[in-house]
């Protein structure tokens, strides 16, 4: 297996990029990233140098991955969404000292055009929609959107919402059992005739193309 990169790309020396990822066209990647296996960096991605990107993560077009982010196995950055590495930029001072690091977690969506302001973690499997405004740690499995970005529900791990309940509830669509209450969803233990939503499970819809 290897590594497809566009002659349009640019990569700088000392990029890492796992086995299987493809680098389409006018993207540049800058010399101290380190990107995983199986990845895919669409038309007009920036990977900046202190920037660590995980294993199966799809960064679709004109996305900028700046210092200071670090990106976990199987995260989908939607086409323009943009991450920030410092809270206050002035044009005229320098602020490279004070960047703020951004995580994202295992399995994360962050939708089109959406905003992650740095410093916040995003969940694993939470799901971030299209034009909102991260400007908060967003917890596991969170259904977030809007300006500023407010959590509207829980999501599953094959990203179908979950029912608008507490206790015990079975995704509709894949029937993974989860636990949840008024702040918080978590993969239920597997018991009699559940499915546990473990981490490492795929999902069972077909991914976004």
């Amino acid at each position: 297996m290897s590594v497809t990169i566009h002659p349009s790309a640019i990569v700088d020396p000392g990029a890492e990029i796992g086995d299987g990822s493809r680098v389409w066209h006018w993207v540049h990647v800058c010399g101290g990233a380190r990107i995983g296996r199986s990845c895919s960096l669409g038309q007009g991605v920036f990977v900046g140098n202190d920037v660590t990107i995980g294993n199966n993560v799809k960064i679709q077009n004109n996305v900028s991955v700046y210092d200071a982010v670090r990106i976990e196995d199987d995260v989908f950055c939607g086409p323009s969404m943009v991450f920030t590495n410092v809270y206050n930029p002035r044009s005229a001072i320098s602020r490279k000292e004070e960047y703020r690091e951004t995580f994202v977690r295992k399995g994360a969506t962050l939708g089109a055009n959406s905003t992650i302001v740095c410093g916040v973690t995003v969940g694993s499997y939470a799901f971030v929609g299209a034009g909102a405004v991260v400007n908060r740690d967003v917890p596991a499995f969170a259904l977030m959107a809007g300006v500023p970005a407010r959590r509207l529900g829980w999501m599953c791990v094959c990203g179908v919402q979950l029912p608008k309940a507490t206790g015990r509830i079975r995704c509709e669509s894949c029937d993974r059992a989860y636990d949840i209450d008024h702040a918080a969803c978590r993969p239920a233990e597997a018991q009699d005739g559940d499915r546990s939503p473990s981490s490492d499970a795929p999902p069972t819809t077909k991914p976004t193309q």
